[in-house]
């Protein structure tokens, strides 16, 4: 929530922004930016860990936006990105002492030597990702620690090396959140107490970027697939607004991201591995598109060139289980199942059945009794 309040504080009217969450898994901190942003705004939400990224990429696909695009890089491969970012947000591996109220074992695995560990991984980090920060914007940094190594040494070590000053982020004094100076650069920084706020530990800042920043060139890809405008047509009926959007494919996948970020994706592909970019819309067999679960989820999504099948409580659990899914219709085809007016995934009705096609990997697996 505090990174909501310092992003507002500084999100400035009207001029589109880049936004990196380097850290970004499970996807919290990029689903809560992710709100706070127009459609001319771009997120790329990263994660360095290969199995953390389905989980990212899975509560992204939940919020539904086309203005978003997930990495699996280390943030070494962001210093070609020069200048590229508006705004940065690192919420950095630490040591993780503010968990110990939350989750006592992280007592047993704390140490001194493990936030020295910590102290310098975050310098290499935060060395690494600089470059990709354009002069002006803005840094911000936070922890799950309470460790001042990790902390205010950081800030000071930010604001010596590099071209950084310190941002004063406005507060409540009835927050019970706690303002720090850093030691030689006075450095503001914020502190967060569980027995002073309803939450975890954590620490977190805001820096702006004074320095000059090379600036990335322009990117124009010459090798784009040559797609089908009879292909394209057919995509674009399932969109609200197609006009302002972008399609491309990927492999036999189509995908659609808002127009502004066509180049910027176009940058980002060339020097990064990415894993998702806007919204997977599905396949296409002759005539008919094989509908994808992000299409279902999205926002984007015209509801009026779609079947829809509005289901109970009973049948909701059933389809989320991915059982077999016992409803009676007469209408047959691609449906998009919801419930109480939300969408769920797609369902194909046939004569006989209904084959049900919500993910596998998310299917319930245990049922709660339900209170009454």
């Amino acid at each position: 929530m505090f990174i909501g309040h310092i992003f507002h504080h500084i999100k400035p009217n009207g001029t589109p922004l880049k936004i990196l969450d380097l850290c970004a898994a499970p996807g919290g901190k990029s689903t809560l930016l992710n709100s706070a942003m127009n459609n001319d705004d771009l997120l790329v939400a990263n994660e360095i860990i290969k199995t953390r990224v389905p989980i990212l990429t899975d509560n992204l696909n939940r919020w539904g936006s086309a203005n978003t695009i997930v990495t699996n890089n280390d943030p070494r491969d962001f210093s070609r990105l020069k200048g590229f970012f508006d705004i940065i947000l690192v919420d950095a591996p630490c040591s993780g002492s503010g968990m110990f109220r939350k989750d006592p074992a992280a007592m047993n695995e704390w140490s001194e030597a493990n936030v020295n560990l910590c102290h310098q991984r975050q310098e290499r980090i935060l060395a690494d990702v600089y470059p990709a920060l354009k002069e002006g914007g803005y840094l911000i940094y936070s922890t799950c620690s309470y460790s001042y190594q990790e902390n205010e040494d950081i800030l000071d070590w930010l604001c010596t090396e590099f071209e950084f000053e310190s941002l004063a982020i406005p507060i409540n004094k009835e927050w019970g959140i706690v303002e720090t100076l850093s030691a030689n650069k006075k450095a503001h920084g914020y502190r967060f107490y569980p027995g002073k706020v309803k939450g975890e530990g954590l620490f977190a800042a805001c820096l702006k970027k004074t320095g000059d920043s090379e600036q990335l060139n322009s990117f124009k890809n010459d090798g784009q697939q040559k797609l089908s405008a009879k292909e394209i047509d057919l995509v674009k009926s399932y969109i609200i607004d197609p006009s302002e959007f972008y399609f491309f494919k990927v492999n036999d996948d189509w995908l659609a991201l808002h127009r502004q970020h066509k180049e910027s994706l176009n940058i980002l592909h060339k020097n990064l591995y990415i894993k998702k970019s806007g919204i997977r819309l599905g396949k296409l067999a002759g005539n008919d598109l094989i509908p994808d679960h992000e299409l279902a989820l999205s926002l984007i999504i015209n509801k009026e060139a779609v079947l829809e099948t509005s289901l109970n409580r009973e049948h909701a659990i059933q389809y989320l289980r991915r059982d077999n899914v016992n409803i009676n219709t007469p209408a047959k085809g691609w449906s998009l199942m919801t419930f109480e007016g939300h969408p769920l995934g797609w369902a194909k009705l046939l004569p006989n059945r209904i084959n049900n096609y919500y993910p596998k990997e998310l299917r319930i697996l245990t049922q709660s009794p339900r209170s009454e």
